[in-house]
């Protein structure tokens, strides 16, 4: 299956769906730096207990830097518009009782 998109400068975008082309859900994302390059890992959570957390991780992406960049680009307009939109997102009540909360890291960077 393929969609062609026409942009403002009249520049015709194809996209095509390779043969392994699949849509997933993902609620945990992991992300890994290098200085060559970005590691994304999608996977689904599952909270087993207060103490207790699985994540299957199931695809593995790098980025350039520079689409790293762009993607954030994209994500901060679509999420500026989903919240004109819809509403605030609040990160604290998406949080279950006793799940993982996001603390940036100060590790090493690989």
């Amino acid at each position: 299956m393929s969609q062609t998109i026409t942009q403002p400068d009249n520049t015709r975008i194809t996209l095509n769906k390779s043969a392994d082309y699949r849509d997933s859900y993902a609620n945990s994302v992991q992300v890994r730096l290098s200085v060559w390059d970005f590691f994304l890992v999608f996977g689904t959570l599952e909270q087993q207990s207060a103490e207790q957390v699985n994540i299957d991780n199931f695809q593995g992406i790098y980025l350039s830097p520079q689409q790293a960049k762009a993607l954030n680009n994209l994500l901060s307009h679509n999420l500026a518009q989903y919240e004109q939109t819809f509403g605030t997102i609040s990160l604290e009540s998406s949080q279950q009782p006793g799940a993982p909360r996001f603390v940036p890291g100060n590790g090493p960077v690989h």
